[in-house]
């Protein structure tokens, strides 16, 4: 009898140990309909918006097709909602949507008061000003008594009220919640300013009407970690959704692109055998096929391939890689061990 607990006892923690045990109810959820409900942005170029085709685009999209291609082996699993600011979050704790990749700033009380949990960060930022050139100003220091336009319900709407008052300068909101709404606001002249995370003004900028007539202020006020997020309650489905994430990351410190991952798989290394499944080990820890990881490079590509193709130096936007440049190549992208 003794025995007979103690081989189930084991069998029991294998299956644990291994993802097996207990399959999220997001998770189930997300299989039984046959894909995964993001939230995006919708208005931010580069990052979360349709093109005239109605394609989606951009790095957050992108990312929540990496998370499709992991779970499904097939990235076009996904289907597409546009949130505002005020919207993402009331979305995700309802159920409408799955999972957010909407360039949202991971914060301890986001993280605790709302029940969300915040994986790997997929673009590091921080809240900048853009303005009419015509204007002649050169800094944010010199914008005392400016109308400003925000987003509500944000934390730039916090920083900028927070850069204003320490720097003994008035500001006039302007609050309008949609960001294209926003953005047609700014380009029409009813305001001075217009505040966002730096990317996002890039993004805003690449579509307006004249964008050499607008310029990004060298200030930048803040740390903006933006990162995919999850519902509390599901730590298989946050597990995967992180490791998605990583997996891009990885997979660029690997040398393994969506061009040559076909020949990786003859690697001989152990470390890229192990990632790309071909040693397996990590799928079954995930609860996922084993060639999860090779789906992800393959059908999205590694991080600089997601990055350089949205919103690298060769795009509209023009921006370097800065601190969502590898570890090794002085950025903050840096992936644990997949083993």
């Amino acid at each position: 009898m003794k025995l007979i607990r103690l081989t189930v006892l084991v069998t029991i923690l294998s299956l644990v140990a291994t993802g097996f045990a207990f399959a999220g109810k997001d998770l189930d959820a997300v299989k039984k309909k046959g894909f995964v409900q993001a939230g995006v942005n919708g208005g931010v170029f580069g990052f979360g918006m349709p093109d005239e085709k109605g394609v989606w685009k951009g790095l957050d999209v992108d990312t929540a097709r990496a998370v499709a291609a992991a779970i499904f082996g097939d990235a076009s699993k996904v289907k597409f909602t546009p949130l505002t600011a005020q919207q993402r979050f009331t979305a995700l704790q309802s159920g409408e949507i799955d999972l957010l990749t909407r360039n949202a700033t991971r914060t301890l009380s986001r993280d605790t008061q709302l029940g969300l949990n915040f994986v790997t960060v997929n673009y590091y930022d921080g809240q900048g000003f853009m303005v009419p050139k015509k204007l002649g100003v050169t800094s944010a220091k010199q914008l005392d008594g400016a109308t400003v336009c925000v987003l509500p319900g944000t934390t730039t709407e916090q920083n900028a009220a927070d850069f204003f008052r320490t720097n003994n300068m008035k500001m006039n909101p302007v609050v309008i919640e949609s960001t294209s709404e926003l953005a047609k606001t700014f380009f029409a002249g009813r305001c001075d300013v217009l505040t966002s995370d730096a990317s996002q003004l890039a993004g805003t900028r690449a579509v307006a009407p004249n964008p050499k007539d607008y310029a990004i202020l060298p200030e930048i006020i803040s740390k903006e970690p933006l990162a995919p997020a999850v519902r509390h309650g599901d730590d298989q489905f946050r597990d995967i959704v992180d490791f998605a994430v990583l997996a891009m990351i990885n997979a660029e410190e690997l040398g393994i692109t969506s061009k040559n991952v076909d020949e990786m798989l003859k690697s001989k290394d152990p470390v890229i055998q192990r990632f790309l499944g071909v040693v397996p080990g990590n799928g079954a820890a995930l609860g996922l096929d084993e060639k999860w990881a090779y789906n992800v490079v393959k059908l999205v590509g590694n991080y600089g391939e997601v990055f350089e193709r949205n919103v690298g130096v060769n795009t509209t936007l023009g921006i370097e890689r800065g601190l969502n440049a590898l570890w090794t190549n002085g950025g903050l992208m840096y992936s644990p061990p997949f083993k």
